[in-house]
């Protein structure tokens, strides 16, 4: 037999999801995938109900039902301040995961290399390596999780044709300033390179903190591929339905690419969100305010049990220091964690190009009761995960 790919032949699986299996297996509260144990807004599980009866059971238009463009290009274009094109710049993909796949098939040639800030969601050096490019890390120094604009442009030395943007950042909540910003599109354009976002946290960024759409900076349109998803904003991770805002020559490409992935989105869904997209501002105001109580009820709780973390500036993760445990293994932890407290986790180390393993990373997008389940359990971390002797 021939050999199979050496592009994918050091793939793990998806450490995230492996997580969630993990909590399934010890009945873990699942605090390692990032979805809600809540309802979506109720507007649109009627809309979901009402298109089981009608006619929305085959293929619709490849790059996304006219209706759902239609109303993306409304809401995005009072967001951006581009008035997007429904036609010519919305792409609507499965989930924002294939979007970043399109958009980086879109610019990436076999040889050429991605600038990749890390930590960084997991699926970015896959993307990289799956479009024949070559990943360069950028570190977010922690705490506050800043670059060093010497080291950015040391990267943007080497020519790349691309910078992957997660803003705000999964997994380390980092809300990127707009003065961070304008210092990513002054090397962009010095250098020539096409900058792609990630932006499916931009609806929940806490103050004081603000979002800044790259796009929308000044010259910035023309190089950018905002990728983003309805997932988190609606409570609908299985859905998968995510979308691409960019230029009419780029998104003319993106369209073959996402053609030959996946066809198109699931039909009934794209029809069934659209209620969800014609929300008034005070949707996203009660959203952010659910989340903020959330991340100060679950921060709250961990800081009197005495465990260190992060305080995220926006998405509904936090990074929690697990050095006084002793483990040289932030999986393994993980793993006992999961068995021995019933808590799911994901180690730090999938996100971290650097030696990283001492943080892990929970996420809050849960119930009240889940969050209080949680912090029962954790506050018998240290009796059942007592620290390793070292020597």
């Amino acid at each position: 037999m021939q050999n199979l790919s050496t592009r994918t032949a050091d793939f793990t699986d998806s450490v995230i999801r492996r997580m969630t299996r993990i909590s399934n297996q010890y009945g873990a509260v699942n605090l390692s995938q990032g979805f809600p144990d809540f309802d979506p807004p109720k507007e649109i599980l009627d809309r979901l109900a009402q298109t089981a009866g009608e006619n929305f059971h085959q293929y619709s238009i490849t790059w996304g039902a006219q209706n759902l463009r239609e109303a993306l290009a409304k809401k995005q274009s009072r967001l951006m301040g581009h008035a997007v094109d429904p036609n010519g710049e919305i792409v609507v993909t499965c989930g924002s995961t294939e979007a970043m796949m399109a958009a980086m098939m879109t610019v990436a040639n076999p040889g050429d290399k991605v600038i990749v800030f890390s930590p960084f969601y997991e699926n970015y050096g896959a993307d990289t390596i799956l479009s024949g490019a070559e990943p360069i890390y950028v570190p977010l120094h922690p705490p506050a999780f800043n670059f060093d604009p010497e080291e950015l442009e040391d990267a943007f030395r080497q020519r790349p044709k691309a910078l992957i943007l997660c803003n705000p950042s999964n997994p380390c909540g980092k809300a990127f300033t707009k003065a961070e910003l304008e210092t990513i599109a002054a090397l962009a354009k010095k250098y020539d390179a096409y900058v792609i976002t990630d932006e499916v946290y931009e609806h929940i960024v806490y103050a004081p903190n603000r979002h800044t759409y790259f796009a929308a900076l000044p010259g910035m349109w023309e190089r950018t591929i905002s990728c983003s998803s309805l997932s988190k904003t609606y409570s609908i991770t299985g859905w998968r339905l995510g979308y691409t805002i960019a230029p009419p020559e780029i998104t003319e490409r993106i369209k073959k690419v996402h053609d030959f992935l996946t066809v198109g989105a699931a039909a009934p869904l794209q029809e069934a969100v659209i209620p969800g997209l014609k929300f008034g501002q005070a949707y996203y105001d009660d959203l952010l305010a659910i989340y903020t109580h959330k991340r100060d009820l679950f921060l709250k709780g961990l800081d009197e049990i005495g465990l260190v973390h992060n305080v995220p500036q926006g998405a509904y993760y936090i990074l929690m220091d697990i050095s006084e445990f002793g483990y040289d293994s932030d999986l393994k932890f993980c793993e006992t964690l999961a068995e021995k407290v019933g808590i799911g986790a994901v180690p730090g180390s999938s996100f971290f190009r650097e030696p990283v393993n001492h943080l892990i990373r929970f996420h809050f997008a849960k119930k009240d009761k889940t969050l209080l389940d949680a912090l029962n359990r954790l506050e018998s971390l240290r009796k059942k995960i007592p620290p390793m002797k070292r020597g």
